[in-house]
């Protein structure tokens, strides 16, 4: 006899599989992104905000071109540019609370460093040094990561056991439009939708996975369309815009932190610069794409913004760059400078107790590289 055979036994009943549980109209994202910048609700910002995202967002332009740049040099494996991103990212490091994660994906270096990271040491993994340069405990941000839409899940199980747990925590988790077809994306979002966990996702719409445009992505009206079916509040903002994208994210932080689960916000912006540089992307995009974006560029609408209104002058312009030129300056300072790797690293942090097999292929690359050691002619360096 089975348990449901029992007499007495409690027997739920379901509501029919085609009625909802919710009302979906308050979930459903607005037909046009959100915006602030050159709109009535741009006189209510607050202009010491307005000043501090200029700031950033020109601190955060010179970042990318310098790293750019040291790709070129070789300094760097490779870097994913946010060039023409840059109020996504600012804007998600800058709303949450000092014990709050960011959960970035490989392209979201310049969040990190805005979150206030080592520009240096979040660059180690596209240096090829370390699969973290910094600490993420110390920073509250998780490491960054290549494999699409990982992160995620993280976020998800993190911001889940804060909740658990009773610490005031809120997790921010990004991803570009390509991770959205990721199983980790839906697998992600169900989760958070379910147990109404304190967590943020920030999708950046940005045009392409790689080379594959968004239509060839997805038939939905839009990304943040997706929200209503997993029973979350879906956003469209302006991603260009860094007072709206501040805006909305900062309320949808505010909405988990009270208790009101996750919210899916995707914001429209544009990929300037090539996927990588590995990347063509003349291949498939025309110059007269980009060059339309520029004129959408999150820079010089808070600019114009800020201008009108008296809150910027040539004096608070050039502060702002020269701010960023000094970044860039250590940045090229440090980075100009071979470090000191050690090959055993590569066995260390690997897991807390190392395995078996893991000690045996320490103890075999050790063995090689003092074999190597001695067969060195006097006076040569160690390869």
């Amino acid at each position: 006899m089975t348990v449901m055979e029992q007499r007495g036994a409690y027997r739920p009943t379901p509501p029919p599989a085609w009625q909802p549980r919710m009302d979906p109209a308050p979930l459903l994202p607005d037909a046009e992104p959100y915006r602030v910048l050159g709109t009535e609700a741009a006189a209510k910002a607050d202009p010491e905000l307005l000043r501090t995202l200029y700031a950033q967002l020109v601190r955060g332009r010179r970042y990318n071109a310098q790293a750019t740049a040291l790709t070129k040099q070789g300094r760097l494996a490779v870097y994913p540019s946010t060039t023409g991103q840059e109020a996504c990212e600012v804007a998600a490091a800058l709303v949450l609370k000092e014990q709050d994660w960011l959960f970035p994906s490989y392209r979201d270096t310049l969040a990190v460093v805005a979150r206030g990271v080592d520009p240096v040491e979040a660059l180690t993994l596209l240096r090829g040094d370390w699969h973290t340069g910094y600490d993420p405990y110390e920073h509250r941000v998780a490491p960054l990561c290549t494999p699409l839409a990982t992160q995620l899940p993280h976020a998800v199980g993190l911001a889940h056991a804060a909740r658990l747990k009773g610490d005031d925590v809120v997790a921010l988790a990004m991803v570009g439009d390509g991770g959205t077809s990721e199983g980790d994306f839906h697998e992600a979002l169900n989760f958070a939708a379910v147990w109404q966990a304190p967590v943020v996702f920030l999708v950046q719409n940005n045009g392409f996975a790689i080379s594959v445009p968004l239509a060839k992505q997805t038939a939905a009206p839009s990304l943040a369309h997706k929200a209503v079916g997993y029973g979350m509040p879906g956003r469209l903002v302006d991603g260009n815009d860094a007072a709206a994208v501040h805006e909305v994210l900062s309320d949808a932080v505010r909405h988990a932190r009270a208790g009101g689960g996750p919210t899916l916000v995707e914001a429209i912006t544009y990929r300037v610069d090539a996927h990588t540089n590995a990347d063509d992307a003349t291949r498939y995009r025309g110059d007269a794409e980009v060059e339309t974006w520029r004129e959408h560029d999150p820079i010089q609408l808070l600019e114009r913004e800020l201008t009108a209104r008296g809150l910027l002058d040539e004096a608070g312009k050039q502060a702002a760059r020269d701010a960023a030129e000094a970044m860039a300056a250590d940045l090229r300072a440090h980075m100009n400078q071979d470090p000191a790797l050690d090959p055993m690293d590569l066995f260390t942090h690997v897991y807390a107790e190392p395995t078996s097999q893991l000690r045996e292929q320490r103890d075999q690359v050790r063995a090689e590289l003092e074999a190597e050691a001695e067969t060195e002619p006097e006076g040569g360096t160690h390869r």
